[in-house]
Order: C-alpha cells, then structure tokens, then sequence
C-alpha cells in the first residue's frame, strides 16, 4: 500500500519558493526601477511569472514522491517526468537517520535517510510528521538487523 507525503512539506516548499522569488522580484524591479526608470521594474515580471510556474511544478513534484513498506522492502516512488523508483531490501540497510533542519523543524517536518553499502541506493523520504519519521526509522532498524542476521 502506498502512502503520500503529508501536505506540510507542499506548504513549506511553496512558502519558500514565494519568499525566495518575491524577494527576487522585489530587486529585480525596484532597483533598475530607482537607477534607471521606472519601465525598467517590468523586470520583476520575469520572476514572478518563475513563481507561477514554479508554484505548479512543486505541487505536481509532491504529488510524485510516495513510500511503501513490503514484506522484504521498502519502495520509494517519486518524479514527474523522469519517474524513480528505488527499492531497498531491509537485509542491505545500514543506518536509517531521522533528521530536521530548521525549516524543517519549523512546520513540523522530519526527513527519514536510509544508507546502504552501496553508495548509489541510499534513499530519503522527505517531509514526514516526526512521529511518522521515528516509527519508520524504528521499524526498518528493527527489520533490517532481523534480515541481516540471516546473511
């Protein structure tokens, strides 16, 4: 059974982006506005319009990431145009990290990483509730020394 992502990482990415480009379009039309004229403020339309966009893709892009837990795996699905799906066994895992960063931490968001041996399938899960975050990082500890005592 898949799960989404909960919708306080959508808010957190939006409101970043809108503080981001606002404060960007705030500068790219005021002070060639000032110093030259003001017809030259038309360039904060550049990112503004960057902002719509930008504001469709974050929605589409979370609407793309989703995690399942499986008998011997964990599948974790996400992207739009270029769809990723990672799959890895719990016997492989090595350490599952729960971290938050202040933003993060800010909208009550935590973020599970999972590392394996190898370099190239160490996975994260973004943007889950902290006490989502634990019990994941606590049932995948628990299975994955149970599947690598097997090996």
């Amino acid at each position: 059974m898949w799960i989404a992502l909960p919708p306080g990482l959508l808010k957190m990415r939006r409101l970043l982006l809108v503080v981001w480009l606002g404060l960007i379009a705030l500068a790219a039309g005021l002070v060639p506005g000032l110093l030259a004229g003001p017809a030259w403020g038309v360039f904060a339309v550049l990112p503004l319009a960057s902002m719509a966009w930008g504001w469709v893709m974050i929605d589409r892009n979370w609407r793309s990431w989703r995690y399942a837990e499986r008998a011997d795996d964990l599948l974790i699905s996400r992207g739009v145009l270029w769809h990723e799906q990672t799959v890895v066994p719990y016997g492989r895992m090595q350490l599952v990290e729960v971290t938050s960063g202040p933003v993060e931490r800010h909208f009550g968001l935590a973020s599970v990483q999972l590392h394996t041996a190898a370099a190239a399938t160490d996975a994260t899960i973004p943007g889950l509730d902290p006490a989502e975050a634990e019990r994941l990082r606590d049932r995948l500890t628990e299975l994955g020394e149970a599947r690598s005592a097997g090996l």
